[in-house]
């Protein structure tokens, strides 16, 4: 028998959602060297065009688009340029995401001292419109894309969903409870998915990413003057590997859970990327 040395997405199309972002641009990038054809999904059109255009000069295929993932009709309209441009969508990369810093408490532990104090943002004071914005953001935004774009897989070969995950998935870190609710789920829909489409060719799974430093990230991770935070002593001390994630670092396995002739037996799973984050308990 002879077994695939390679990833091969030659012909596939592929559509990232928040595929200009820090992480998406390297998934883009990946995905294109590896034949597929990309669509580069993001909010903003500019943005995108900018990826796309540099993927293009390499000779490899891409195409931005301008869609909002929390807007149905938004990516029905998407998926129908899509269709007209590269055929049927054979891949969905849910990548869209991210925190606002009305759904974040300021202490890690709460703090009855500043119970009453309107300006010290804790629990019981949390902006609901804030919190309900990032939630759906991460979780809607991942239910809508999916609703829509899998459409075109159903009884297809090759075909496949990767989820977005986060570390704060399986234990929620202090202060983005909404975040870490959403990713939370993210998981369980991801499993929940693997078994509704299983006998109809759609492989889902979820990639959760350990701590990469981004431009989402950056303002928690590093002070004004370049250095780490007092999060981050935490996060490098609690990572094995003491040090950050770099982006192209979550390449391999993303390629590994979206080729099938990789991982044609493999749905249902979260796989962590994080330096041993995950699995060290601090002792």
């Amino acid at each position: 028998m002879n077994y695939p040395l390679h990833f091969d997405l030659k012909d596939k199309v592929v559509v990232v959602t928040g595929g200009a972002g820090v992480l998406g641009s390297h998934f883009s990038k990946a995905i294109a060297q590896a034949g597929g054809k990309v669509v580069i999904l993001g909010r903003s059109l500019d943005k995108a065009e900018v990826l796309a255009k540099s993927i293009r000069a390499e000779g490899y295929q891409a195409l931005a688009m301008s869609a909002d993932v929390l807007n149905k009709s938004s990516i029905e309209e998407a998926k129908v340029v899509i269709n007209q441009a590269f055929g049927p969508i054979d891949i969905l990369i849910n990548g869209a995401g991210g925190n606002d810093p009305k759904a974040t408490t300021f202490d890690e532990y709460f703090n009855p001292n500043t119970f009453d104090n309107p300006n010290q943002r804790n629990f019981f004071n949390l902006d609901l419109e804030g919190f309900n914005y990032v939630f759906g953001l991460n979780f809607t935004g991942t239910l809508i894309p999916t609703q829509i774009f899998a459409q075109d897989m159903i009884g297809r070969s090759g075909c496949s969903i990767l989820n977005i995950s986060s570390m704060s998935a399986f234990n929620p870190l202090t202060k983005i409870p909404a975040y870490s609710a959403a990713k939370a789920a993210i998981n369980n829909f991801t499993k929940w998915m693997s078994v509704h489409f299983a006998e109809h060719g759609i492989r889902v799974n979820a990639l959760a990413p350990g701590f990469f430093a981004t431009e989402q990230n950056r303002t928690l991770l590093f002070t004004e003057e370049g250095k780490l935070t007092p999060r981050s002593h935490k996060i490098i001390a609690g990572t094995p590997m003491k040090r950050f994630g770099e982006p192209e670092e979550l390449v391999g396995t993303l390629l590994w859970l979206i080729d099938a002739k990789q991982s044609q037996f493999v749905t249902g799973i979260v796989v962590p990327v994080d330096g041993g984050f995950s699995a060290y308990s601090g002792v």
